[in-house]
């Protein structure tokens, strides 16, 4: 039901439908006050009056308790973290010197009242490019009428923002509950949007940095309900990587991708150069982005050129250096990871991610139902990122404590859908979500075999793990991440003779060949308890600049579940050597 009583309006009794019915708003005022000048869509709550050009929307229950539950996450998520530092707004700066007035209206173009709206105010900062006090104007960063943020810039171009403040984008408040937005690189070219008439528009805070972990928070409460997005930002290399993040978190199909023209490398100089018509014109003419799955050399033209002028480069390492001699890693891909039971798999995939994580800002979703309790699971992982064992001693303070559960709050998620919805489908959902809100980059699964196998009917298992292989590696594609699945191989029996159970190899996975043909990565973690060691076999390396098959050995370090690289000695008494002990804190 849709809420036309608060509006005044009567429906007539009727629920549905196109109806017409006396405006509350001009009716008492009219000779004719049966006149029903007031058309009411009931179906989609919209409704006009023919008269007095009254009109509106009424949202159903659903919209409104969506309304509430948005309030309500915007107020908790407005509680200030302890460890943000927030400025106090002095309107006494509002008066800007004719100097920067002229700048700002003449030569930057802006309106006045984009200028007042924004709250732009000027004042002496000292600035630690030219370690003086220089005059700068301020960009004030409100949400909810309150100053979080100021950015400043001098006449110099030296730029600094307030010390410990939280990054939130400019002029949040003016998208909250539109349509539509527009999402720029910096606080003038906004600002051009603005003095066009769009106040729906924002600047990310940080320049084009493609680590977007400030959207974190704002997804929910200012993006979901946007129908168009309009990406704005600079038209450089940094700015296309931006604009591909940006696209990535917002989703591409309500993107629509802002071209300046000729000359122009942003929004603010396509104003000065052309005026505002034309800069509306842009974005009229803002384009969708490519039809998904179809593409021609065109498409990929500037990819193309840069891999001709360049070469293929290699891919993400994880700092250990016997590792990365065979393999490096890239998103996109899908790596699958076995071994015998209880030789570590666990335990190296953890290793693995908290050191892309660190190293490339890769932040991780596990569906690890094995790694339950959830807490047990952050016990290990704190271990790793601090070198130290998890209970309080003279080297895990409180305050590194604090620190570790922090780095995991905002870099590591858990997947455990309700009523154990283990589902493959519904994994990918979460994730998805994930990618979205959180903005992840590496997706774990251990194991395998905890995901509900929900064959339809006539399909054979192996149709179904190639299904399933098939939906992991279109995830790893579209949402620009990577995927790692650890499956169990099949029972591997000791040989009679030497009583020595074989090494695992992909192609003994249980269920399938396609573990190995359709993995980017194929990785056997074999534990030797006899020579102390672990070594991580390098099967499968599918791109020839990421690597080649190879070995690496390690030591495990018990105490913090660390790997240490090793080389296997070759004397008498074979076993490590050379060990490269890292105990250090990562965090620190």
């Amino acid at each position: 039901m849709r809420d036309f009583h608060s509006f005044g309006i009567d429906t007539c009794r009727r629920t549905a439908g196109r109806i017409k019915t006396t405006c509350p708003q001009c009716r008492e005022t009219r000779r004719n006050k049966r006149d029903k000048s007031l058309s009411v869509n009931l179906d989609n709550g919209k409704f006009l009056c023919h008269h007095c050009g009254w009109k509106g929307y009424a949202p159903d229950e659903t919209e409104l308790r969506e309304r509430r539950q948005k309030d309500e996450y915007r107020q908790r998520m407005h509680q200030l973290p302890s460890h943000f530092h927030r400025p106090v707004f002095d309107p006494t700066h509002l008066s800007l010197s004719e100097k920067t007035g002229h700048y700002l209206v003449l030569v930057r173009c802006l309106s006045e009242s984009a200028i007042r709206y924004l709250q732009i105010t000027e004042q002496e900062e000292f600035m630690p490019q030219s370690g003086e006090k220089e005059n700068c104007i301020c960009f004030n960063y409100f949400e909810n009428g309150e100053l979080v943020n100021t950015k400043f810039r001098s006449g110099q171009k030296h730029f600094k923002m307030v010390k410990d403040a939280e990054l939130i984008p400019y002029n949040i408040d003016g998208i909250l509950n539109t349509s539509e937005c527009i999402v720029t690189e910096g606080e003038l070219d906004a600002a051009s949007f603005i003095t066009i008439g769009r106040k729906d528009t924002v600047s990310v805070p940080s320049g084009a940095n493609s680590n977007l972990a400030w959207l974190d928070r704002f997804i929910p409460t200012h993006f979901e309900d946007k129908k168009t997005v309009y990406i704005a930002v600079d038209e450089d290399s940094a700015g296309l990587k931006l604009r591909e993040e940006l696209v990535r978190r917002l989703g591409a199909e309500r993107c629509r991708i802002v071209h300046f023209g000729p000359g122009c490398k942003d929004g603010n100089e396509h104003l000065v150069k052309y005026g505002a018509d034309s800069l509306g014109i842009c974005l009229a003419q803002a384009e969708e982005i490519p039809l998904e799955g179809v593409f021609t050399a065109d498409d990929v033209s500037k990819e193309l050129r840069a891999l001709y002028e360049n070469g293929m480069a290699g891919g993400a390492e994880t700092g250990w250096p016997n590792f990365d001699k065979y393999c490096t890693l890239e998103l996109q891909r899908l790596m699958i990871v076995s071994g015998r039971p209880g030789d570590g798999k666990s335990e190296w995939v953890d290793e693995l991610v908290i050191r892309l994580c660190l190293r490339h800002e890769w932040k991780i979703a596990y569906f690890s139902p094995e790694n339950m309790p959830i807490i047990y699971h952050h016990r290990k992982l704190i271990e790793k990122l601090t070198g130290l064992g998890f209970n309080p001693h003279i080297g895990m303070t409180e305050e590194l404590y604090e620190q570790s559960v922090r780095f995991l709050t905002d870099n590591v998620c858990h997947i455990l859908p309700g009523d154990e919805d283990y589902s493959i489908d519904t994994i990918l959902s979460k994730a998805r979500g994930l990618v979205v809100r959180r903005g992840i980059r590496i997706l774990v699964i251990d194991p395998l075999n905890r995901i509900d196998q929900r064959l339809p009917q006539g399909q054979t298992e192996l149709q179904y793990l190639s299904s399933l292989l098939n939906s992991l590696s279109r995830f790893a594609t579209h949402y620009h991440c990577l995927v790692i699945l650890v499956a169990h191989p099949r029972k591997m029996n000791r040989n009679p003779v030497t009583g020595i159970t074989p090494c695992v190899e992909m192609y003994d996975i249980f269920g399938s060949s396609d573990f190995y043909n359709k993995a980017d990565f194929g990785i056997v973690v074999e534990r030797d308890d006899k020579k102390g060691m672990v070594r991580i076999h390098i099967d499968k390396v599918k791109f020839k600049h990421l690597g080649s098959p190879g070995e690496a050995t390690f030591v495990y370090n018990v105490i913090n579940g660390r790997y240490s690289p090793c080389e296997e000695s070759t004397g008498d008494n074979p076993g490590p050597a050379n060990t490269q002990f890292d105990n250090k804190n990562w965090i620190s």
